[in-house]
């Protein structure tokens, strides 16, 4: 799984806590909206509602705090971030074991997970630069995208039998009790980790609160690849949620054909996790970026001619097999571009400020063709998206560009 090569002890324990956390996420796959539907008697409305609107103002919530987490130690900021996850899903089990869970409390938690998740991924993108080399970081990332994969592969089907069993709160706890693991894993990693240098100024401006967009549009190739990430993911999820109502609904699929649908494929994305440092090694960073964007932006647009039975899952597991692999590959890559191309002393602020807005972009799309959806019916709503996805690779960086030298010390300033 590491491809001989060591990244040592610290590393070894940041991406425990990674793998653990994942699992969590994943065995606890569609709890939400399991326990809105059959706890709380949930309609569509609430529970469309729950997934885009928690998302959508739990993006809005961590834009302060990507210029609070820049001039803070990462590692104490990661741990918070997952004792805060922690406490707030523990409150569901809790609550509904005293019989007072409602669906506001459901909403106000997945506020604060999706901000401290952003957070969280912010903090950790700036850690781990500190931790690592520059030349390490693509078979860092490359590991965690391939222990997202697996763990994908993996959670849902357990998360689904712990359901089965227990119940769907069942499995918001096991998630909680992922995030503490994870935050005793980072803790584990020790070491001094540089104080970042405080601006003459210590109270965050308004202003301030655009840094991280500023950096990202003033650079010429990341600009291009922020939008691209945007509109690509927003439209593939928006095309997702559609594809469950077709699916589903319509086509008359079974839930556990629709769950192998999406699990089964997911060893694409294992494999080509595997496969990106190999493939930029030889053919260098920029061009496996612009190919594998490419590549994973045709398969979508398969996905409206699914039909029933057997040949439409099969179809479904081939496109998803198709992009998934394609993604696996360049999640890394870009990941590492994106580290390589901004300043040490922006890093949180910028994965902020490009979380933020892949979060807000997915709830709006979401939202927008579920009412276009409704007008002109799901399989043309998803045709339509897959059109429109043939278009992103025009949003991809056209040059390579070098990465920016940065001193091993800590961030000099704002």
């Amino acid at each position: 799984m590491g491809n001989g090569h060591r990244l040592g002890r610290r590393f070894g324990w940041l991406w425990a806590a990674y793998g653990t956390s994942a699992l969590g996420t994943w065995l606890a796959f569609g709890a939400f909206p399991l326990i809105a539907v059959q706890v709380l008697h949930a309609g569509p409305v609430e529970v469309a509602a729950l997934s885009a609107v928690g998302a959508a103002v739990g993006a809005a919530v961590a834009v302060p705090l990507g210029p609070w987490v820049e001039f803070r130690r990462k590692r104490p900021v990661l741990i918070g971030m997952d004792l805060v996850r922690f406490a707030a899903l523990l409150t569901i089990p809790a609550a509904f074991a005293l019989g007072v869970l409602s669906f506001v409390q459901l909403l106000l938690v997945s506020v604060v997970v999706a901000a401290a998740d952003i957070t969280f991924r912010a903090a950790s993108g700036a850690y781990l630069k500190t931790l690592l080399p520059a030349e390490d970081l693509l078979v860092a990332n490359a590991r965690f995208e391939s222990t997202s994969w697996t763990t994908t592969i993996i959670g849902p089907p357990l998360g689904g039998a712990a359901i089965g069993l227990l119940g769907p709160v069942a499995t918001v706890v096991a998630d909680a009790v992922s995030y503490l693991l994870s935050a005793l894993g980072i803790r584990a990693t020790g070491g001094q980790e540089p104080r970042p240098e405080r601006r003459e100024a210590a109270r965050t401006r308004a202003g301030d609160l655009l840094d991280g967009w500023r950096y990202i549009l003033a650079d010429p190739t990341l600009r291009p690849l922020f939008f691209n990430t945007a509109v690509f993911n927003g439209l593939l999820m928006a095309a997702d949620a559609l594809l469950a109502v077709l699916m589903l609904g319509r086509l008359g699929f079974a839930p556990w054909q629709y769950g192998l649908a999406f699990a089964a494929p997911a060893i694409g994305g294992l494999l080509g996790s595997r496969l990106a440092r190999p493939l930029v090694t030889r053919f260098g960073q920029h061009r496996v970026l612009v190919v594998t964007g490419v590549l994973r932006a045709l398969w979508p647009v398969g996905l409206a001619f699914l039909g029933p039975g057997t040949g439409g899952l099969l179809l479904v597991m081939g496109v998803e097999l198709g992009l998934i692999f394609c993604c696996g590959i360049f999640n890394p890559v870009c990941a590492t571009y994106r580290l390589e191309r901004t300043a040490t002393d922006r890093v949180a602020r910028t994965l902020s400020a490009w979380s933020v807005t892949t979060k807000a972009s997915t709830a709006l799309l979401t939202a927008a063709w579920g009412v276009l959806g409704g007008l002109i019916g799901p399989r043309t709503a998803i045709g339509l998206a897959g059109v429109l996805l043939l278009a992103t690779p025009l949003l991809l960086p056209r040059r390579a560009a070098a990465p920016l030298d940065q001193p091993e010390a800590a961030p000099s300033r704002a």
